[in-house]
């Protein structure tokens, strides 16, 4: 009896404590649960449902959180694909909290320290040299008619001191000849602010590091011949209000219109010769230049002229966004595709019977043996991988098309039939976009596009198309062709900051073997220069006389 009640009493107590270890195990697991759930609350973006209709019909895919209370009353979290928002380009993203010390969010980027492209001494830097050209220009033009204009208003008060107001009259009287240089002088005068205005009065479009000589020398050179003629011409002046006081010869107005006219003549030399140095000595090519841009390694070579390590650089600019293709640092790693699995790993332990010494030398030989192995098919896993990614990327490419051609073919016949509703442009890439966006979501998503491309962008973009009636390639060719680099938006800046990097003054032409880097950010262009080679055409005469030919007959040939 006793027994018997000693095991009635063990059982009820392991039955009691398999029921609170049940109960410990349920409340730890509903915990875990919580917690796992807060985590996905925490973590994962939640759809807002304030959005309009229209805009979750055309926003891909987001994912939102569900828990499901089932499965022997545990609680199951299940994560649903629902449309999202603008945001679409990154539904692979979680938000959450930002932890480390040297962590940063988007809202911290505007309180950074803005760069000197911005500030007031680069807009000094960037307009003083327009500045001073337009108030040199200026004068320059304005000399001739100053010099005529001055006598006539008494400004030299000596000059008919002596003379009375008859012979002052006679003497600032203009004849016929007189007339025909004012008429000439006032061609010269139109041709020379025409000119002037072309060359000089126009905005910079780089602000260089050093002057540019060129344009330094024929700014000085108009400065002397100004400040020469001004000077002679107050000389002139001078000995003639002299030479009418003593009564000997008078000084003619005829004479100061001619003078004037010599000015504008030196004037018009000048600014031919401008043009010979700052617009047409560089157009001949004498070099080639190769680019090879840093980290991608894409490459080009152009033929260039004769300019400056500066000017050169700004060449190669205007080069790089017109017709380099668009750098994508997500695209430095190919993605692996997710059926390729990681390598199994070795995992050692040490079994009791075998010297430690042995076990250790056994392990690091086959350590050895196979890190030798992988070293061996590294390149073997790299053509896989750079295979199996081009793969995805046509399949991809081939599905977005045939998406893109379906919903421009719904849309035109649309336009055919007579009972439907009659929608603008947006209005209508509204209604398409559905039907393409989770290909081209795919598509952008395998190539690394999505930071350069937003749903409102797509949509402008659609519209546009199917305002002008354009095809679907002609759609898609943002999307398929990446160049050139200012297509992307985040290139279009008013202004673009680049560092040279040169071992020779940046004033200096250019010669054969010259290196330079143009440096912004991660991208770095590395330019090298070479001498064209000199071409030695020469005539060959080919001889009438033997261009005949003989018809060889052969049995064993088919003719």
């Amino acid at each position: 009896m006793e027994t018997e009640s000693m095991k009635s009493a063990l059982s009820e107590h392991s039955s009691r404590s398999k029921r609170s270890r049940t109960h410990s195990h349920r409340n730890s697991t509903r915990n875990q649960t919580k917690n796992l759930r807060q985590d996905f609350r925490n973590k994962f973006v939640i759809y807002n449902r304030s959005h309009s209709r229209d805009e979750d019909n055309m926003a891909p895919f987001q994912t939102a959180v569900t828990v499901d209370e089932s499965r022997n009353g545990q609680e199951v979290i299940e994560v649903q694909i629902l449309p999202q928002d603008d945001n679409w380009g990154e539904n692979t993203t979680a938000v959450t909290g930002n932890t480390s010390d040297q962590s940063g969010s988007v809202e911290e980027v505007s309180l950074w320290p803005s760069e000197p492209d911005t500030g007031l001494s680069f807009t000094c830097t960037r307009y003083v040299a327009t500045v001073i050209v337009g108030l040199l220009s200026a004068v320059a033009f304005i000399s001739p008619i100053l010099m005529l204009i001055l006598p006539k208003i008494g400004f030299f008060p000596k000059l008919g001191a002596s003379l009375s107001a008859v012979e002052r009259e006679q003497l600032l009287s203009c004849g016929a000849e007189c007339k025909g240089l004012l008429v000439s002088l006032c061609f010269k005068l139109f041709l020379l602010v025409a000119g002037g205005w072309a060359v000089f009065i126009r905005k910079s479009r780089a602000t260089l590091p050093s002057v540019f000589m060129f344009r330094a020398a024929v700014l000085i050179l108009i400065f002397i011949c100004c400040f020469t003629y001004w000077l002679f011409y107050v000389i002139q002046i001078t000995e003639g209000a002299q030479q009418s006081a003593t009564g000997e010869e008078f000084l003619e107005y005829r004479a100061l219109v001619a003078y004037a006219s010599s000015l504008t003549d030196t004037l018009l030399f000048i600014h031919y010769l401008t043009v010979i140095l700052i617009e047409i000595r560089h157009l001949q090519p004498v070099y080639y230049i190769k680019v090879v841009r840093s980290p991608d390694g894409e490459s080009k070579s152009y033929a260039i002229g004769q300019l400056s390590i500066q000017r050169a650089a700004v060449w190669v600019l205007d080069k790089y966004y017109t017709e380099f293709p668009i750098y994508n640092p997500y695209l430095e790693r190919i993605p692996v595709s997710k059926s390729r699995k990681p390598a199994s790993s070795f995992k050692y332990y040490e079994v009791d019977g075998i010297n430690n010494s042995t076990l250790q030398s056994q392990t690091r030989g086959i350590m050895n043996s196979h890190s030798t192995r992988r070293r061996d098919s590294s390149h073997n896993e790299r053509f896989y991988e750079e295979h199996d990614y081009e793969r995805r990327v046509k399949k991809r490419r081939a599905r977005l098309i045939t998406a893109t051609e379906e919903a421009f073919t719904h849309i035109k016949r649309l336009h055919c039939e007579p009972g439907g509703l009659p929608m603008d442009s947006h209005e209508a890439a509204q209604a398409v976009f559905p039907s393409l966006a989770r290909a081209l979501q795919k598509y952008l998503r395998v190539t690394r596009q999505q930071p350069r491309h937003s749903v409102d962008s797509i949509l402008q973009h659609l519209a546009q198309c199917l305002g002008h009636d354009l095809s679907p390639r002609a759609f898609l060719e943002r999307f398929l062709q990446p160049a050139p680099v200012l297509q992307n938006e985040k290139e279009q800046k008013e202004v673009q900051s680049w560092s040279l990097i040169c071992e020779d003054l940046l004033s200096r032409p250019l010669r054969t073997g010259t290196v330079f880097q143009l440096r912004q950010n991660d991208v770095s262009l590395l330019c090298t220069i070479y001498s064209l080679p000199h071409l030695n055409v020469t005539e060959e005469i080919i001889d009438q006389s033997t261009n005949r030919f003989v018809l060889r007959l052969n049995s064993e040939t088919s003719v």
